[in-house]
């Protein structure tokens, strides 16, 4: 009969009906949904709305599960029957999580465990607390003067906390723009690694013609020497500098920062930009002094720009030795321009590498990739407590990717983070931190060309997610640590040779010479630990240089990018002056 065949008939080849259409239709839009989650999720999301699609996506298809499920529930309800196997399921289904998050959080903390026993047997540190710098009597504290304390205290407290709301009748004193919107003239404050000295009449220029219709700056009523016209529009922040030049005399810096943030990534550190503000003013005043024939008040402008570079290097975090090196650089200018100029008596050069003497970036390498490891570690801490915060911590971070910020929002097994956070630290250590050798005072690039590799061939799995997100950030420290220490010692270098030439009236033949009444070496090449490249022109210069990254011998060849900028991948890092005769670029 036909109610008989219909009864006979396969489940599978039954028409959809009822609850069963609604079932079907539902795990056919959720799967759909998890299919194109998916696929947003692993492109690379260059469309703008990549993400806010991903979610909406994701949340239909919650939102039909969710349905789906209580539609079942009801059903199910509806009879003893199928009430016990519907509880069975979850009890079982229960069973199968706990069991498999149990089995990842077992797994993830016994191969961290191992590995931080392995290294901490070796004497490394994994704790962020081993890394925070020892407090100071606030009279003997940098950070504690007045004048330094208006970089912070407009919102954060003496403990670091955040001030709310903050504090607007503060005036950030080291913010000394040397510019209104921006509107300071481009490129004239020279260039060394270009050999391009600084050019104060475009800044002299600039400042007669603003006072045309503001009085930001103050200028004579006449011109003056291009020198003397900066040094008056600058004399605005002479009482400023004064302070920070009193300030910076005391022999201790910690700044007030909250290290006991749930998260080092959370701590706020807005002195870092007034600093690095600072150097650009001290060097801009360098310059003008030396034209004028100030020698000793550049000299002491150049010295106190360095000192600020040391007034934040305990700080455990790599963002501030890169603003160090920032600063650094920013000074190597005046210091080029100065032995250039030949403003500089033995007496002076001899303080100025005193100075100098007390930099080590190759040291500041390793302890920033330290303090970098044990903020990551920490993070991870955070992050296996409040999994929901990965999405802002992975758009926080420099070459991190948002397109896995939705796995913030999931349930992220706790062994998960435990997995990425042992093959994070394992990275640092293995593979960034032996890229500097702090015994030979050099840097490899072959090591982070290895690093680099491994970090691209790493695959994306639960395992790495995190990873993938967190160390392509620090693939160019080092890169960055080496050039900053090459001009370091290739300043030194200069220094001593211009101290020679002036006992000797001449340069030497070698760098040899210099030892032991100039320098207590001669330096080396800190890419390959050769001797640096050294020779003299027949118009009583010399040309100095480092062979760079490539870790080959261009015979001083700079090379230039598309956009002018120095190539520092490819060519020699060299110093030389414009008088040498050499080639311009």
């Amino acid at each position: 009969m036909k109610g008989t065949n219909d009864l006979s008939q396969s489940t599978w080849k039954r028409p959809l009906q009822g609850g069963r259409r609604l079932a079907a239709w539902a795990l056919l839009i959720v799967g759909l949904s998890a299919i194109t989650w998916i696929v947003l999720g692993l492109t690379n999301n260059e469309f703008e709305n990549a993400v806010s699609v991903q979610r909406g996506v994701l949340s239909i298809g919650v939102a039909l599960a969710v349905a789906l499920a209580i539609v079942v529930l009801v059903r199910c309800l509806s009879s003893w029957r199928n009430l016990k196997r519907l509880l069975l399921g979850i009890a079982c289904l229960g069973g199968l999580i706990a069991l498999f998050y149990g089995e990842e959080y077992v797994r993830g903390r016994f191969a961290w465990d191992q590995f931080k026993s392995h290294w901490e047997a070796k004497g490394e540190k994994f704790n962020f607390t081993a890394f925070i710098p020892a407090p100071v009597p606030d009279d003997q504290n940098f950070a504690m003067a007045p004048v330094v304390a208006t970089t912070y205290n407009r919102i954060l407290d003496r403990d670091g906390h955040r001030k709310s709301p903050p504090n607007t009748n503060v005036v950030v004193l080291l913010q000394m723009p040397l510019e209104v919107d921006n509107g300071g003239p481009a490129n004239a404050s020279g260039n060394w690694q270009k050999a391009i000295s600084s050019n104060l009449e475009p800044w002299q220029r600039y400042y007669r013609k603003l006072a045309l219709t503001t009085n930001v700056f103050p200028v004579s009523a006449q011109p003056q020497s291009p020198a003397a016209d900066v040094l008056l529009a600058l004399s605005k922040y002479d009482s400023t500098i004064e302070a920070l030049r009193q300030a910076a005399a005391l022999p201790a810096s910690r700044f007030p920062l909250n290290y006991d943030s749930e998260t080092p990534f959370g701590i706020l550190l807005p002195h870092l930009a007034p600093l690095k503000g600072c150097a650009v003013v001290l060097r801009l005043r360098a310059l003008a002094e030396m034209e004028a024939g100030k020698s000793e008040a550049a000299l002491a402008d150049v010295r106190l720009a360095l000192q600020l570079t040391d007034k934040i290097r305990s700080e455990p975090f790599l963002i501030s030795h890169l603003v160090r090196i920032a600063m650094f650089h920013i000074t190597t200018q005046a210091i080029w321009e100065g032995l250039d100029k030949r403003c500089w008596t033995d007496a002076q050069l001899s303080q100025l590498d005193r100075q100098l003497s007390t930099l080590d970036f190759v040291a500041d390498y390793e302890a920033a990739m330290r303090g970098e490891n044990a903020c990551q570690v920490a993070t991870f801490d955070f992050l296996r407590n409040r999994p929901s915060a990965l999405a802002s911590i992975g758009d926080s971070m420099e070459g991190g990717s948002a397109r896995h910020g939705d796995l913030g929002g999931c349930v992220f097994p706790s062994g998960w983070f435990y997995q990425n956070q042992f093959r994070s630290s394992k990275f640092i250590i293995e593979h960034f931190m032996p890229i500097a050798d702090v015994n030979k005072h050099t840097f490899s690039p072959v090591l982070l060309n290895q690093a680099t590799q491994s970090l691209n061939a790493m695959r994306s799995t639960p395992y790495t997610v995190i990873c993938r997100m967190l160390l392509p950030g620090l693939t160019r420290s080092a890169h960055r640590f080496a050039f900053a220490q090459a001009t370091l010692d290739l300043a030194r270098c200069a220094c001593a040779l211009e101290r020679y030439r002036l006992a000797k009236a001449q340069f030497p033949a070698t760098l040899d010479a210099l030892a032991p009444q100039f320098t207590e070496k001669a330096p080396c090449d800190p890419i390959g630990g050769q001797p640096l490249h050294y020779q003299t022109i027949p118009d009583g210069a010399f040309i100095l240089y480092s062979v760079g990254w490539n870790e080959t011998d261009d015979d001083a060849d700079v090379r230039l990018g598309k956009s002018g900028s120095v190539d520092l991948d490819n060519g020699d890092w060299v110093w030389r002056y414009p008088e040498t005769g050499l080639p311009k670029l």
